[in-house]
């Protein structure tokens, strides 16, 4: 079981700005989402988690190690699957791979290759080895990027916001690939996209402005919020008085009518009681902060 274990982390940049507030988290194999807006310190706490950055204070851990002082222990057994990558152009999938494998320290030219083709089977890439990564879809791409990842066997791997640009199909297909790979090591998912974290984390924490708002399961997370979630249609003159009176936490058009849901204890007046998903939970913990 690999831990991933960070303590009252804080992060000031040289001009003065606090992009991480205290972060106190312990991830364990599985697929962890780290569920925020853009700028809420994502990439701040990735980028120090990694080494790229020291906090300013605190401390972490990874396997019993302080990466903190020793950062090659995290780098040496880290996978990245960013966004989006870049790729030289006419090069094909299995020769791009040979040449990060070597980048990555796998030398052996039999081992380098046994795990090249063992990587783009579990990815159903193999009929695709001796074509251009430049000319592949945006699903065949991403799948390629997991296969970047898994070389060398790393032991957590960072992903950040991996479905942008997918179809439903591909979506669908890259998120069970990552469930099924998180069974032995830590990913650590890092979007603003409630849907990716709802899909495929087993835990997850709520981080906004650098601090951590809230962390547990996505069930837990919809659990506490039972009971609580009311909804109402209304029009653009209705909506300033109801802001007035009401803790709204989301507006959304549903078939050109606008919806408002509020966070209350009691159902407001001319509301309906509304099964909370884990998009509300979401928007609770960001809205309350404000």
């Amino acid at each position: 079981m690999n831990t991933l274990k960070i303590k009252d982390v804080s992060l000031v940049y040289n001009n003065g700005y606090q992009a991480l507030n205290a972060i106190n988290l312990e991830i364990t194999n599985g697929v962890f989402g780290l569920l925020g807006p853009n700028g809420a310190g994502k990439s701040s706490l990735m980028k120090t988690i990694v080494g790229l950055q020291k906090p300013t204070e605190g401390k972490i851990f990874f396997n019993g190690s302080n990466i903190v002082k020793r950062p090659i222990e995290i780098q040496k057994r880290l996978g990245f699957l960013p966004q989006y990558f870049g790729v030289y152009p006419k090069v094909s999938a299995y020769n791009l791979l040979q040449h990060l494998a070597k980048l990555k320290g796998i030398y052996n030219s039999k081992e380098r290759h046994n795990q090249i083709m063992y990587l783009l089977d579990k990815v159903n890439l193999t009929d695709a080895k001796n074509r251009a990564v430049e000319k592949f879809s945006g699903g065949m791409k991403q799948r390629f990027g997991v296969v970047q990842a898994l070389l060398g066997e790393p032991k957590i791997i960072i992903v950040d916001e991996p479905t942008a640009g997918l179809d439903p199909e591909e979506r669908n297909r890259f998120n069970a690939l990552l469930s099924e790979i998180g069974e032995d090591i830590i990913i650590i998912l890092s979007t603003h996209l409630v849907e990716d974290v709802r899909n495929l984390c087993s835990d997850m924490a709520i981080i906004k402005q650098g601090s951590i708002l809230a962390k547990g399961s996505p069930n837990q997370f919809v659990e506490a919020l039972q009971g609580k979630i009311w909804v109402k249609a209304t029009t653009k003159d209705e909506l300033p008085q109801l802001e007035s009176k009401h803790n709204i936490i989301s507006k959304q058009y549903i078939e050109r009518l606008m919806h408002v849901t509020v966070y209350a204890d009691v159902c407001p007046t001319g509301f309906k009681p509304e099964t909370p998903n884990l998009e509300d939970a979401y928007f609770t913990y960001l809205n309350s902060t404000k």
